[in-house]
């Protein structure tokens, strides 16, 4: 008989590409694997490897006031029984959350079925619903040995795996770097993470056009923007005489990090571990006001590596931004070094560790 394992995942890249990789994965090894999502997925189209997907409903703590409150646990608690009549139809194995509240729903519906769980932790610091998810969860897969908030309770439970990369992204792990050569053209790659960043919608083109002419007139931009920047995005960098390919999102994103000289992006752990698995230099600069600055702990990692640049948000500049990137393109060999140390950060194996330990979870039977 063949086991089933169902994903729960938000509906955001951060959350779905770990959780496209660790498909792509079991079904390798001979599994079937179901998707229990939100409605967010849809934007990154009908493509995840699974037999099935489902929406349940969730929701977010987003507001303190009381109704606030209430209508999110209103939500959830359909979520929970949405999601236990969808257990009891699937009958997983083995239910693995990758973090959010959309996880909360099928992991405490597995809980009260008796169904193992498994959670995964992208960032280096826990975020809240995997914490309140871990008092229970059978085993606990981290990306970083050191991860904060991590429960002392839950520390036995708990095994360093990595961040999943998927299948496009290791499938360029072995295209080495090519700094730029004088006088050729400079590729610059610019994202907010999977939905685009206002931020870099406005500061980026007021950046560029700051830089000397020869300079500007090397560059390539390929720049993610949210759906209503793109018209305006574009039409800053033809004012500023610079080629630039711009568009909400880029389903062949790993090419485009593989052939890039330098990227720009925020620093969610699986854009962090993307990069690294195909081992290019990064600009990062995290989203700021975070609830528990993961990003910026991401960043530093990064940059404590070697690998790439940690920038705060409050800090940069248009002349500022436009000096560092003036100096970064204008230094290949540094480039070429922040490239190998951020290939040697990169860690393509997580998702075999991951996949080790859920079918260790779901017994034999079967595969």
């Amino acid at each position: 008989m063949t086991q089933t394992i169902l994903l729960a995942a938000g509906g955001t890249g951060g959350h779905l590409f770990p959780a496209t990789a660790l498909a792509q994965e079991l079904t390798r090894r001979g599994f079937a694997v179901e998707l229990a999502t939100d409605e967010r997925a849809g934007q990154y189209g009908t493509d995840f490897p699974a037999r099935a997907t489902y929406q349940v409903p969730s929701a977010t703590f987003s507001g303190r006031s009381p109704g606030a409150v209430m209508k999110t646990l209103s939500t959830l608690s359909k979520g929970y029984f949405r999601a236990r009549r969808l257990l009891e139809m699937v009958q997983p194995h083995v239910v693995v959350g990758f973090g959010g509240y959309p996880t909360l729903p099928p992991l405490l519906a597995a809980r009260s079925l008796g169904i193992p769980t498994v959670l995964h932790e992208q960032n280096a610091v826990m975020g809240r619903a995997n914490r309140l998810l871990s008092r229970f969860a059978d085993a606990i897969a981290l990306s970083f040995a050191t991860t904060k908030h991590l429960r002392r309770s839950a520390e036995k439970r708990s095994v360093v795996t990595g961040n999943p990369v998927r299948d496009a992204v290791v499938s360029f792990r072995d295209q080495a770097y090519a700094p730029p050569e004088a006088a050729g053209r400079l590729l610059l790659l610019i994202f907010g993470g999977s939905q685009g960043a206002r931020f870099f919608s406005e500061m980026m083109p007021q950046a560029l056009a700051k830089l000397p002419s020869p300079l500007r007139w090397r560059l390539t931009v390929v720049q993610q923007a949210r759906p209503e920047d793109v018209a305006e995005v574009r039409d800053a960098y033809r004012e500023a005489e610079i080629t630039a390919h711009v568009a909400p999102f880029f389903k062949d994103l790993p090419e485009r990090i593989a052939n890039s000289h330098l990227i720009v992006s925020r620093a969610g752990a699986s854009t962090v571990a993307e990069v690294t698995a195909i081992g290019r230099p990064a600009i990062l600069v995290p989203l700021p006001h975070a609830i528990d600055n993961d990003q910026l702990e991401n960043a530093r990692r990064l940059e404590d590596s070697g690998g790439g640049w940690c920038m705060h948000q409050s800090s940069i500049s248009p002349e500022f931004l436009a000096g560092r990137l003036e100096e970064l393109l204008g230094n290949p060999d540094r480039l070429a070094q922040a490239a190998a140390k951020s290939k040697a950060m990169g860690n393509v194996y997580a998702v075999n560790r991951l996949a080790d330990l859920v079918a260790d979870l779901a017994g034999p039977d079967g595969v």
